[in-house]
């Protein structure tokens, strides 16, 4: 099983990204930034975590209002650095570990916290800040993997500084149950005290700040009661996102030892590290395998259902640029570009060739084999003018008619705008046996 090993806290102020980038390391007012951050290097550099749990949050860059999640986790097997207005940094993608975080993602859910989860976004200087300092990163690649975990903390109302305390608790139940022998880390980032708004920007408060990581370190349960109203009123408003650092102290033992600690305020954030090292005891008992049990108690059986695929995370990460490419069928830029060019847009969405030949072949059940959605295969069908009706049929190896035999009526439709039975149906698709 898996092992964590520690737990870092770092503030995610942009600062350290400029200060890295500008190459101000001996610089009088920048130099304690990478003095403090140079023992969690040390640290990681001993401990060589296979992987971290990186907790962080999105600063309206890849991550908008027009759907705020609360807790987001990512399943990518690749995360790239962010363009935040300004060009990208020269930093290389991070590794994700598709198979830790899809193993989380099913953890909190079975413990009943309803997660979002991301792919192909990249990520801002929530985490690529720190990152760039906590880590060496020479030859273009990171040490180790990560699963990053977005929390919405800019968009009331938040998450309770609570609820982070305890997703820490199952997050930690997720990752000592995951079946791999791996050593993890939990990073977690944001503040510590700073407002960035208002009349009020600038706000600081160096003693708060300093209590904040010893109550953290002792007394974590009663920092889970205090309201964002009152972490605001002490840290700032935008300071108030240090209930993040909460989650990384839940997912640790009750005791922890403390190895490193550190703050410094050059100017609009306080900077602030700190190491706790996990000091778990064993115990007897099953509790991972009874964990594992009620991870898999929803889907028990699925898999003895015929012809049934469950659109779970590996087969979302598997086909993630054919659905996206299917989803795009929604912009009528795609569609049209599809239908004049399909060639240049199988190339363009970087298709694979086994996928621009299952779309070239309509093969609808060779698409759901390989990791296609219905609801993608249906917009494409809109846009072929072609029925559900006519897919269901494909999908079962049946002609039309054989398949409008089995239903009370033998009406045709689609998601398209005009009528099924009204649309330029092209030719049906018949599934040879065995085509997939």
């Amino acid at each position: 099983m898996a092992r964590i090993i520690g737990g870092v806290a770092v503030s995610h102020t942009p600062t350290i990204g400029f200060a890295f980038d500008a190459g101000k390391q001996n610089d009088p007012v920048w130099a304690p930034i990478f003095e403090n951050f140079a023992p969690i290097q040390a640290w990681f550099e001993a401990k060589k975590p296979d992987a971290l749990v990186y907790i962080y949050n999105d600063h309206v860059t890849s991550f908008f209002f027009d759907h705020y999640s609360a807790f987001t986790l990512g399943i990518d097997s690749s995360y790239a650095v962010a363009d935040e207005g300004g060009g990208v940094r020269g930093l290389p993608p991070v590794a994700g570990h598709p198979g830790l975080s899809q193993h989380i993602g099913t953890s909190l859910m079975a413990d009943e916290f309803d997660m979002a989860f991301f792919q192909g976004k990249p990520l801002d200087h929530g985490f690529f800040s720190p990152m760039s300092v906590l880590l060496q990163h020479e030859g273009g690649r990171w040490p180790t993997a990560v699963v990053p975990l977005q929390v919405g903390v800019l968009q009331f109302p938040t998450p309770t500084a609570a609820r982070c305390y305890k997703l820490g608790h199952a997050l930690r139940r997720a990752v000592e149950s995951f079946p791999e022998d791996i050593d993890v880390a939990i990073v977690a980032t944001g503040g510590l005290s700073h407002q960035v708004h208002g009349e009020r920007a600038g706000f600081n408060n160096v003693e708060w700040d300093q209590r904040f990581m010893d109550l953290l370190t002792n007394d974590p349960a009663n920092l889970a009661e205090m309201t964002q109203a009152e972490y605001a009123a002490v840290g700032g408003f935008e300071g108030a996102e240090i209930i993040m650092w909460l989650i990384m102290r839940g997912a640790l033992s009750a005791n922890v030892r403390r190895v490193h600690q550190s703050y410094y305020l050059p100017s609009m954030t306080g900077i602030g590290t700190l190491i706790l090292e996990n000091e778990a005891m064993a115990v007897p008992g099953a509790i991972n395998e009874r964990h594992l049990e009620k991870m898999r108690r929803q889907l028990s059986g699925a898999e003895h259902l015929a012809g049934t695929y469950v659109f779970d995370h590996a087969r979302s990460l598997q086909a993630f640029r054919l659905n996206r490419f299917l989803h795009a069928m929604t912009e009528p830029a795609h569609r049209q570009r599809f239908l004049a060019e399909p060639e240049q847009a199988f190339a363009d969405a970087g298709l694979s060739d086994v996928e621009r030949d299952l779309l070239r072949r309509r093969d609808w059940r060779g698409l759901i084999h390989h990791g296609a959605i219905f609801f993608g295969l249906e917009k494409l069908g809109a846009v072929l003018g072609i029925s559900n009706l006519h897919i269901y049929a494909a999908m079962r190896g049946e002609t039309l008619d054989t398949f409008l035999e089995t239903r009370n009526t033998r009406v045709l439709y689609s998601v398209a705008a005009q009528p099924a039975d009204q649309a330029p149906t092209q030719a049906e698709h018949k599934v040879q046996p065995g085509e997939e």
